[in-house]
């Protein structure tokens, strides 16, 4: 019987550790809101991983490690056909395309960056298969877990931080005011560009993650960013009504500024009250 159950109660992390210390065999399946996925391990070892219907052949593999150019990997793929992974490194190899440590090497990088990529999972669901192996064909490998055990503790507590950073995604962004500041100027990557490109104040963290295709621990760890930056900031969404002050207790309004300027209203309101 299949080990089931919540990544709530039990993350990847935690499930790695488990797979690791009992040396299983086996392939552990992830469903969750950003998809699917599936890692196959061989006596508690990384052996295959694939996320979604990533395209994970050989030829891209080797394409994205840069061990194949555009040109090859367009002529790798009009000769290839439908020939297996295992089958086609054979074939480069014995044709001095590349060496058997190229293809072990950038397998095993990928299949590394696709189980780091699930760390950050925490809904969703999970099952266990003893026994599988990975899909016929394809390159196994024997990756040990520890790194990835120790990468996705270092996540999860990031995780926290940062969501103790951003409470909420249903907050909206704006550029800061600042004279001078020229966006063309600042050192941003992909995905960083791909954030900015929605900031409006008309569109929540949520909704620019879900148009970013980014869970939310990725929009999180790229809005701390922008904000550390000083290049946006976080606003409530235009049209969105003003939360209701609670009895007593101050409006929102009257305690927004920065932490000295909150920390000096506090203080004389304390000395306001011992006066009384």
């Amino acid at each position: 019987m299949a080990l089931k159950g919540n990544l709530r109660d039990f993350t990847i992390t935690q499930l790695l550790n488990l797979v690791n210390l009992a040396r299983k065999t086996g392939t552990l399946v992830l469903e969750g809101p950003n998809g699917a996925a599936r890692i196959v391990f061989r006596e508690g070892k990384l052996a295959y991983a694939q996320a979604g219907q990533e395209d994970n052949s050989l030829v891209s593999v080797l394409y994205r490690a840069n061990k194949l150019n555009a040109r090859q990997q367009r002529i790798v793929r009009e000769n290839a056909g439908n020939v297996p992974d295992k089958e086609l490194g054979l074939l480069l190899i014995n044709a001095n395309y590349l060496s058997q440590q190229d293809i072990l090497s950038s397998v095993q990088h990928h299949y590394y960056e696709v189980v780091t990529s699930l760390l950050t999972w925490a809904d969703g669901f999970f099952r266990f298969e003893n026994g599988l192996a990975p899909p016929a064909g394809k390159i196994a490998v024997r990756v040990n877990l520890e790194n990835l055990i120790i990468e996705g503790t270092r996540r999860i507590h990031e995780r926290q931080q940062l969501q103790d950073e951003i409470p909420s995604l249903d907050m909206a962004l704006k550029f800061t005011e600042r004279p001078g500041t020229n966006l063309r100027k600042v050192n941003l990557n992909v995905e960083e560009w791909r954030v900015v490109s929605f900031v409006n104040p008309k569109n929540t963290m949520r909704q620019i993650g879900r148009a970013t295709k980014m869970n939310d621990f990725e929009i999180r760890r790229i809005v701390y960013g922008l904000l550390q930056a000083g290049l946006v900031e976080i606003v409530r969404p235009d049209g969105a009504p003003q939360p209701a002050a609670k009895p007593g207790r101050l409006p929102v309004s009257t305690i927004t500024g920065s932490k000295e300027e909150r920390k000096s209203l506090l203080n004389r309101i304390i000395g306001r009250i011992r006066s009384l």
